[in-house]
């Protein structure tokens, strides 16, 4: 695909040189909003996109979302998650130089402070908008504001195409991989450790297991140009009965991450597939939780047009984002974000001034793209 300069080294925008970003997104890091604990930004937020009349204001839940109603051909969502992981050690926002630090500085409310700013202009867009700011991202799916929009009025999550604001570093990053937990339980007989060979160790049993995860070649398939790259670790481990007793059961959680080439059955599929030559009739493999993977959704002219108008890169998500979510009902999607993927979670989060207001300036660029008046 696409590999050219980033996003940073654009002309920046002369509103986003008239508004101060990183203050911006430093209100928002400022507002707590760990999972499940959303209520107060979600009024932020909403009291912020209120402020533009022109704009479709629902709240549902801690989910908020606006929708411009200009009769345009085609609609963009552009959106993110309000929720942020547990602190650690870095629960207030704190601006040094050019760089905001804190949690949730760049997974991700830089992103959203950018597209509040955005929601607030008062220029027609190129096309209908919706803004997106849901809740419970960073937990389990079952819980995600987003299925909770879409069991509730999913009429205001069409669209033709979306942009969700993971952090990429200002790449594009398209599709993202399948997650998938599960637990092995291996099978023994208990017997005294003073005559072990009584029984079955089922904790020894696990070695030719783990042998065979450790041994894992990764698949490294390419689709539309961007390079997925698969994965697979132990996670967790539990078994033991007592100090004096062998144990007749062990087990392993595992995380398999696979490339959008393979739908949920066959992932599954291939995973039991691996770990058959470790496991008995009495052995069990259990898929805890499955979110199956999207493939690049790079075809709409509106993702074309921020990629080729600023240049961008494009990658392969090497992790599951709610892209799937979109993929799963015919909308093609992509993430696309200021920040630094591998600082989100950690004690060092943060976000540069240069990133969002180049961040600001695609987005503007694609929303409101300069008319060619010749004649």
């Amino acid at each position: 695909m696409t590999s050219g300069v980033s996003a940073g080294s654009l002309t920046e925008s002369p509103l986003a040189e008239a508004v101060d970003l990183l203050a911006k997104a430093a209100e928002l890091v400022s507002v707590s909003s760990v999972s499940y604990q959303e209520a107060d930004i979600a009024s932020l937020i909403e009291a912020r996109l209120r402020q533009n009349p022109s704009l479709d204001v629902h709240r549902v839940g801690d989910n908020v979302l606006a929708r411009t109603q200009l009769g345009k051909p085609s609609r963009l969502l552009i959106g993110g998650h309000s929720d942020t992981v547990p602190p650690n050690g870095n629960a207030a926002a704190r601006i040094v130089g050019d760089v905001l630090w804190g949690l949730g500085a760049c997974d991700m409310k830089s992103a959203l402070a950018v597209m509040l700013e955005l929601a607030a202009a008062s220029e027609e867009p190129d096309m209908d908008v919706t803004w997106l700011f849901y809740a419970r991202e960073e937990v389990r799916i079952a819980d995600s504001g987003l299925r909770e929009l879409f069991a509730d009025c999913p009429e205001l999550l069409a669209a033709d195409a979306a942009i969700l604001g993971e952090p990429t570093g200002g790449a594009v990053e398209a599709g993202c991989q399948g997650t998938m937990r599960a637990v092995v339980t291996l099978a023994g007989e208990r017997a005294h450790t003073a005559r072990p060979w009584m029984g079955r160790n089922a904790i020894h049993r696990l070695g030719v297991l783990l042998g065979l995860v450790d041994a894992y070649k990764p698949r490294t398939p390419t689709l539309d140009g961007c390079e997925f790259r698969e994965s697979l670790q132990a996670v967790a481990v539990a078994g033991g009965v007592a100090g004096n007793v062998v144990p007749d059961k062990a087990s392993v959680t595992l995380g398999y991450r696979y490339a959008p080439d393979r739908s949920a059955t066959q992932a599954e599929a291939a995973l039991f597939e691996m770990l058959g030559p470790a496991l008995g009739s009495d052995d069990t493999v259990e898929v805890t939780e499955h979110a199956p993977a999207a493939a690049p959704g790079l075809q709409h002219q509106l993702l074309q047009r921020l990629i080729t108008d600023n240049n961008l890169e494009v990658r392969a998500k090497l992790g599951w984002t709610d892209v799937a979510f979109f993929a799963e009902r015919g909308i093609p999607a992509v993430n696309f974000g200021p920040g630094d993927a591998t600082l989100a979670h950690t004690a060092e989060e943060r976000v540069d001034r240069a990133s969002l207001e180049s961040y600001y300036g695609c987005l503007q660029a694609l929303l409101f793209p300069v008319k060619n008046t010749a004649l």
